[in-house]
């Protein structure tokens, strides 16, 4: 069982997000609207290559860290791909598919938190 909070997993996710040049990172903070996780982290890429770097990074990066193991949908086709350590979901679109599902719209009751504040 991992011993980092969900913060400390946001930190990490954020970093190396930016490590691969992630776009457009946005973290909400879900856990007084919802049940299902603590924080979303939201990024784009702006290939299929970058996008599954950028997830490959974070799933490294948190391994590294002590973290479980993530569930983990969308990488083959890397249009969205969804990264699920329970407290914390990571979700790295295409520019395309970001603005399509809007998930920031669908989570605004969320508290969106400044990524570099974290």
């Amino acid at each position: 069982m991992s011993q980092l909070t969900s913060k400390e997993m946001a930190k990490i996710i954020v970093e190396s997000l930016k490590d691969k040049k992630g776009e457009d990172i946005r973290v909400i903070d879900i856990s007084k609207v919802s049940v299902i996780a603590d924080y979303f982290i939201i990024a784009s890429g702006s290939n299929t290559n970058q996008i599954q770097a950028l997830v490959d990074n974070v799933d490294e990066q948190l391994h590294k860290a002590g973290a479980n193991e993530p569930k983990v949908e969308g990488y083959q086709s890397a249009s969205w791909i969804l990264l699920d350590y329970n407290d914390v979901i990571v979700h790295v679109f295409s520019k395309e598919d970001r603005m399509f599902y809007d998930l920031e719209r669908i989570w605004r009751d969320g508290i969106t938190i400044d990524a570099d504040t974290l």
